[in-house]
């Protein structure tokens, strides 16, 4: 299939997208909205629109439309498929299929009355009642509104019930108080304020406070259990696992929060990225992140407040409520600054301080995309500054030592440049003076083979030194080092397996870096990587020694001999496996029967 031309700058944005949740905005060459989409994954989804060509015509003429392409990342699949409804009917987008009105997804109401009902609805009035959601999955909002019923008489009649409509008499109980289904509250037989009671458990239940419900359905589903009642407990444990999937409510669209501003910035050691969006409707209809570079250690305050003049200057935005993690340092008037804890709001929050750290993400992608040595220095000034190097690591080496239980020992020397496996450069070692199984000992042998060689034929030696092990085996390549007068030339850590602990010559505590960064990322491969050449050395040697230890021993059995059976039957066990003509093929009879009596007699005497 043909792919569909771009242009550089597109195909660059496209290059660089996250393999997260989003949705993502096609513009076309006057800079509309003409596609709103989801994504579980952006890369992916985005990506495929233009290597192929579609079956549909109205897609091609899409894609050929596209001139430009912006994304939000969200939280999650749910998150993404909200806010792409909302922004659908924000911007009318051209291509996509529009949705008619607020009757796209179920919510579930609580009612602002005496007794308030609980019911779901596809209608949103503004009529003081609390509305929860929206739910994607209408049998999430069903399953939801069963349980509570089970759990709470909560009534379901359309009658206006009043302190004035009880006291009257006015009420008749119905089926549904028969069936334990309802308090009977038209007629007094619950207190309002018992009533009110269960509706507030049941607000913090749609609110997404579902440990209560969770509990009751484990409890129940025992019950059933311990009464052979197994086909109804089935239904409680679906029920269950629905719920426990379930969200109350989206993290991007809410419906309590009409028109507000978010900043949400994300620091670096003098880089600082600052993202603005604002929210109309509960949708995130723009979004733009600005970058600074610290001059002079300002505070986040002082950040956010020129962040805040200068989407007023450029935007004209006018503010009026702007959500932030701290109140910013700049003076205006008639302006609501929100710190939010807990929320909506700080889940919007939440969000902007993960498109504003997206943002550098992108940026490091596209400098890298342009110049792959970007990465490399970046990698290798990271490593020299959290190792405290006086020079940039660019030529690395990690020891490993490999041997079962002290049998043919062994070492590995990989050898990184410039932050890559050089694998011409790596190196084997038979371990020579060492007798059993001594670590430390074989460390310290290989170190010293090592560098001598290199002092001596001139060779350039590494500025980093990685031994895997912990505080013995780095002592032993210390040691090493010090006897060859490089101690001060080369730098040397050790590695421990167990937590990835980091350590340094004459330091007894250890340095855990993070698990995210780049710097334990390439040790790791260093290690690993010495890890798998050495084992797959060590096997090697151990497979050759075994062969040749059986059939060494036979008199009149020579070097092209061994060679020549090994290469036809591949091994000792084929070759005791084989009758006497099958060997007098390869080398002859005479030889054939020396060697069919030699293995079969060990045989035997075994």
């Amino acid at each position: 299939m043909p792919k569909h031309r771009k242009s550089a700058e597109l195909e660059e944005k496209i290059s660089i997208l996250p393999d997260t949740p989003g949705v993502y905005m096609y513009f076309d060459s006057e800079g509309t909205v003409i596609y709103v989409g989801k994504a579980k994954n952006l890369k992916r989804r985005v990506s495929s629109y233009f290597n192929r060509t579609h079956d549909s015509l109205r897609t091609n003429l899409l894609v050929r439309a596209i001139c430009d392409m912006k994304y939000i990342v969200v939280p999650t699949e749910q998150d993404a498929l909200n806010l792409e409804a909302s922004m659908i009917k924000e911007y009318q987008p051209r291509y996509n299929v529009l949705l008619k009105d607020d009757k796209s997804y179920p919510w579930i109401v609580v009612t602002n009355e005496p007794y308030p009902r609980v019911f779901m609805t596809r209608q949103h009035i503004k009529d003081g009642s609390k509305y929860y959601g929206p739910y994607t999955d209408a049998g999430s909002a069903r399953a939801t509104l069963d349980l509570v019923r089970r759990l709470y008489r909560i009534r379901s009649c359309r009658t206006l019930i009043t302190p004035e409509y009880v006291a009257a008499g006015k009420g008749r109980l119905c089926l549904d108080y028969h069936l334990k289904r309802c308090g009977g509250c038209c007629t007094g037989m619950i207190s309002r304020e018992a009533y009110a009671a269960d509706i507030d458990r049941v607000r913090a239940i749609l609110r997404g406070d579902i440990s209560e419900l969770l509990e009751y359905l484990r409890g129940e589903m025992e019950r059933l259990s311990m009464e052979l009642r197994f086909e109804e407990a089935q239904e409680l444990k679906d029920q269950y696992d629905l719920i426990s999937r379930y969200q109350s409510k989206s993290v991007i669209v809410s419906q309590t929060i009409e028109d507000v501003d978010v900043f949400g910035i994300h620091e670096e050691e003098s880089e600082v990225y600052v993202n603005y969006m604002h929210v109309r409707r509960g949708a995130v209809v723009r979004s733009v992140t600005l970058e600074y570079r610290k001059r002079l250690d300002e505070t986040r305050a002082q950040l956010l407040g020129y962040a805040m003049t200068e989407i007023a200057e450029s935007l004209g935005v006018v503010y009026d409520e702007v959500i932030v993690s701290e109140a910013p340092d700049v003076e205006m008037p008639r302006v609501r600054f929100t710190v939010p804890r807990r929320g909506d709001k700080a889940k919007l929050l939440e969000v902007s301080e993960k498109n504003a750290r997206q943002h550098r993400v992108d940026k490091i992608k596209t400098m890298e995309k342009r110049d792959p040595s970007v990465r490399t220095d970046r990698v290798l000034k990271r490593i020299q500054s959290d190792f405290h190097l006086s020079a940039l690591p660019v030529h690395i080496e990690c020891f490993d030592n490999s041997n079962i239980q002290g049998t043919n020992p062994v070492a590995s020397c990989v050898v990184f440049k410039d932050a890559r496996p050089s694998k011409k450069d790596y190196r084997h070692f038979n371990i020579r003076t060492v007798e059993g199984p001594d670590d430390f000992a074989s460390m310290k042998e290989v170190l010293t083979r090592r560098y001598t060689r290199l002092v001596n034929e001139g060779e350039p030696l590494p500025q980093l030194i990685v031994v895997d092990g912990g505080k013995g085996q780095l002592s032993a390549a210390v040691e090493a080092l010090d006897e060859m007068g490089l101690r001060g030339t080369i730098a040397v850590v050790g590695i421990a397996k167990r937590l990835e602990e980091i350590y340094f010559p004459g330091d007894s505590i250890p340095l855990y870096i993070d698990k995210n960064s780049e710097t334990l990322r390439v040790v790791q491969h260093l290690r690993d990587e010495a890890h798998r050449f050495g084992i797959t050395h060590h096997r090697n040697r151990r497979s050759k020694g075994q062969a040749v230890s059986e059939l060494d021993g036979i008199k009149g059995v020579g070097e092209k001999t061994r060679t020549a059976l090994l290469t036809h039957f591949k091994s000792v066990k084929r070759i005791r496996e084989a009758d006497l003509d099958a060997i007098a093929e390869v080398v002859g009879p005479s030889k054939a029967s020396v060697i069919y009596s030699a293995l079969h007699g060990e045989a035997a005497e075994q």
